[in-house]
């Protein structure tokens, strides 16, 4: 396995129309960051200039790990991006892989993903899943309505707060939030309702997928971290990512993916120094580190901030 250093990546931004201006106070909106997207450049370092895909393809195992790559190949595998949202967006739910070979064709795979909350304005709210009691009958009937909002799961969120989305679960971000979002590189969404906004090209409903898809049980479970937290947690973890919080240690905490997986360090508050195998960084606010698998042990030195860590995790 060929020894990689980690390298920074250049984001790529969407300024969808309900996007604010936290991430980019300069710009008029910016939806979303894309920090760690396959189409991303690579900003410093040897790669400097490449993608990341195209990094992925011609270093394989010793970017992506060896767990990574007997799992998914060369293809990067996951989507990582942060959201500030302005408006509400739409309802919207992800299949599992069979139910998207189904839907979709052979080739296709399903979506999971998770939230962590940055920040929130004080009564924010996001929706995921239904109600105690919902049937499968009454979810088939309100699909595409404004009927669909008495049957769905209300949750106040804060700052710190975290949130597993499998498949199946239905799930909107509300105004007034900044998000970290992790993915499974997949582009299915089924849009279930949206707020009665004209259907505009891309932004259809998909009624009769998502009537199959939806899961009634799911009740969208909020985690919440204690306040004043320190140190190292992991906020959720599946077959496909785990991701971690670091925040305000009093030392330095090692990071070690062991040859199995990449790592993706990415500072959500105040600014970090990464440092390990003849390299040193200084991480600022939304900026993000990639680890290859190859990199060896990382130290991550944080005051008075957090960051998040995520990566493929080989004993799921």
């Amino acid at each position: 396995m060929q020894k990689l250093i980690p390298f920074k990546l250049t984001p790529q931004y969407r300024e969808y129309i309900w996007g604010g201006n936290r991430i980019r106070p300069q710009a008029e909106r910016t939806a979303e960051a894309w920090v760690v997207y396959e189409q991303d450049v690579i900003a410093d370092g040897p790669m400097a200039g490449m993608t990341l895909a195209e990094a992925s393809e011609k270093y394989g195992a010793s970017l992506l790990g060896a767990y990574v790559v007997s799992q998914t190949g060369h293809k990067f595998p996951l989507l990582v991006k942060i959201l500030d949202t302005a408006k509400w967006l739409s309802l919207q739910v992800h299949p599992n892989n069979e139910q998207a070979v189904r839907w979709e064709g052979t080739g296709h795979f399903g979506k999971m993903e998770g939230w962590y909350v940055i920040d929130a304005d004080p009564g924010a709210q996001l929706i995921s899943g239904f109600n105690p009691g919902v049937t499968s009958q009454q979810i088939q009937s309100s699909v595409g309505k404004k009927a669909l909002l008495d049957l769905v799961g209300w949750k106040e969120v804060q700052a710190g707060d975290s949130l597993l989305i499998k498949p199946g679960i239905l799930h909107a971000l509300g105004p007034g939030l900044l998000i970290y979002e992790v993915q499974q590189t997949s582009d299915i969404t089924y849009r279930v309702y949206d707020w009665d906004r004209p259907r505009k090209a891309g932004r259809k409903l998909h009624l009769e997928q998502a009537a199959d898809v939806l899961d009634p049980s799911s009740d969208g479970k909020i985690n919440r971290t204690q306040e004043g937290f320190a140190g190292r947690k992991t906020l959720f973890a599946s077959e496909f990512f785990k991701l971690d919080l670091i925040a305000s240690p009093q030392s330095s905490i090692q990071c070690d993916a062991k040859g199995m997986s990449f790592q993706t360090i990415t500072i959500t508050d105040g600014s970090a120094d990464v440092s390990g195998g003849g390299f040193n960084e200084t991480l600022h606010r939304f900026e993000t580190l990639l680890v290859p698998a190859s990199a060896g042990i990382v130290e991550i030195m944080i005051e008075n901030g957090t960051c998040l860590v995520a990566q493929v995790p080989a004993d799921a």
